[in-house]
């Protein structure tokens, strides 16, 4: 089996980067390969622009999705895309390692979405969802928060994590993956933000990086996530009745 960890974290020795590491070393030790895209450290650019593509579907307007599908069919993707989709490819399981940022990822990793996905290649019309590219990957999300755990759930100062992960999760089962449920990193607090003594946070972390090292070794006991298929919806996409 071979795991990739998409890294979407500026600072080497935040927590983020601690949870990666601890990812590689667990899912090494379980006989994994285990590859990083470290999206900062690599200089992943984050914005798709005409700038990004050499041979142009159309020089006088820039359309995101014509010049994919264009790049795409004429083997002109872009280097740093390309390489990311080969990463994903050798993959079975992908673990998205972010920060929540103003209630969603970083820019970087909404970015590396818009370009990496690419239309007319990685998904159609009819290749999404539960008949997508990826189909038979899996997918899981690890997240962080400052604010403690009580914090969160529906109408919560926090906000619902349910809500806040559903954009990320839909796209990556959008992308044919199944997704496991999320590893969410509580209360990891600083820089003007404090909720409890340095001993007691110190302590709680390192059980959380137990607890992460945990979850990667009993993967295949997760229930994956609950999303609609084609089955699901009418002719117009709407559900269907039952």
């Amino acid at each position: 089996m071979h795991s990739h960890i998409v890294h979407a974290h500026p600072e080497p020795t935040s927590y983020n980067a601690s949870l990666t590491r601890m990812a590689q070393a667990t899912l090494g030790a379980g006989g994994d390969t285990v590859s990083v895209s470290d999206l900062g450290a690599e200089g992943f650019d984050p914005v798709e622009r005409a700038e990004h593509y050499s041979n142009r579907a159309d020089p006088e307007a820039f359309a995101a999705l014509n010049e994919q599908r264009n790049a795409w069919k004429t083997n002109t993707i872009p280097d740093d895309v390309a390489r990311e989709i080969k990463r994903l490819e050798r993959a079975d399981l992908v673990i998205l390692q972010f920060p929540l940022w103003w209630h969603g990822p970083p820019a970087v990793l909404k970015g590396w979405m818009d370009r990496v996905f690419m239309s007319g290649g990685l998904y159609t019309s009819r290749m999404r969802y539960d008949t997508g590219y990826f189909r038979g990957k899996r997918a899981m999300v690890s997240i962080t928060t400052g604010a403690p755990e009580q914090a969160f759930g529906p109408g919560s100062r926090g906000g619902d994590f349910d809500v806040m992960l559903w954009p990320v999760q839909y796209s990556l089962h959008y992308m044919g993956f199944t997704v496991l449920p999320p590893f969410i990193s509580y209360g990891v607090q600083g820089h003007g933000y404090s909720y409890e003594g340095k001993g007691s946070l110190e302590a709680r972390l390192k059980d959380n990086l137990d607890a992460w090292s945990q979850r990667l070794s009993n993967l295949d006991s997760d229930t994956a996530l609950r999303f609609p298929g084609w089955d699901d919806w009418d002719e117009a996409g709407a559900a269907a009745c039952g």
